[in-house]
C-alpha cells in the first residue's frame, strides 16, 4: 500500500515554511508521496472560526511573534519575523504550484522555494516576474508555469482544493492528513512521522 500525505498549505504561512523541509524529509524516509493542496485561508477562516492576523487579539499576536522566534531558533531555519512582503496575495503563487502539479512535475521544490522567498528572502510572491525567477531557480520553466497557472482548469483545481479542505475540516495551515487522520501545525510533524511509520 502506497503511503501518502495530503498536504493543505497556505503559501505565505510562516508555520508552513517552518515545517516544509521537515515534511519532505519525513515523507522521503517513509517512501511516502505528498499530495500538495494549496488553499485560500481567506475562504476557510469564515467557516472555521479563524481570523486574519490583523484581526486577532493583541495577546495572540504577541505570542505568535514569540513562538516564531522560538521555532526559528530551535530549528535553525532562516526566518525574518516581519518580512517586507507580508501579508501578501498568495493566489498567483498557489496557482503556480497547482500548475506544476497539473503538468506532472513534483511541486515540492517550488512550494518550498515560494515559502522561503517570503520568510527568508523578503521577496514579493504576488509579482509575476518574481514568481518566474523563483520557479526558474527551483528547476522549472518559469514562463511556461506562469502561462499554465492562468488556465481555467488550474484555477478550478485551486478552488476545489480549498473546498475540499473545508469539507475535510481543515481550518489552518499547514494541515497534514494521513490515512484519514488530520494533523494541524508544523509542531505535529512528529505525529505525521509516527502515522507514516504505522501505515
Amino acid at each position: 500500500m502506497t503511503k501518502s500525505v495530503d498536504y493543505y498549505c497556505f503559501l505565505s504561512s510562516p508555520w508552513t515554511y517552518l515545517g516544509s523541509a521537515r515534511l519532505y524529509e519525513i515523507a522521503a524516509r517513509h517512501g511516502a508521496t505528498i499530495a500538495h493542496r494549496p488553499v485560500d485561508l481567506a475562504k476557510i477562516f469564515p467557516v472555521s472560526g479563524g481570523l486574519p492576523l490583523a484581526k486577532r487579539a493583541i495577546q495572540r499576536q504577541r505570542y505568535r511573534m514569540a513562538e516564531l522566534q522560538r521555532w526559528r531558533d530551535f530549528l535553525d531555519v532562516p526566518l525574518t519575523l516581519e518580512p517586507k512582503y507580508f501579508p501578501v496575495d498568495t493566489i498567483p503563487a498557489s496557482q503556480l504550484v497547482v500548475a506544476a502539479d497539473t503538468l506532472g512535475h513534483d511541486p515540492g521544490p517550488l512550494a518550498h522555494a515560494i515559502l522561503r522567498a517570503v520568510w527568508a528572502e523578503e521577496r514579493d510572491i504576488a509579482d509575476p516576474a518574481t514568481l518566474t525567477a523563483i520557479a526558474d531557480a527551483a528547476g522549472f520553466d518559469g514562463k511556461a508555469l506562469i502561462t499554465a497557472s492562468a488556465d481555467d482548469d488550474v484555477r478550478h483545481r485551486f478552488d476545489a482544493f480549498t473546498q475540499e479542505a473545508i469539507d475535510r475540516d481543515v481550518f489552518g495551515s499547514p494541515t497534514y492528513i494521513v490515512n484519514g487522520d488530520l494533523f494541524w501545525g508544523q509542531d505535529r510533524l512528529d505525529f505525521v512521522d509516527r502515522a507514516l511509520a504505522a501505515a
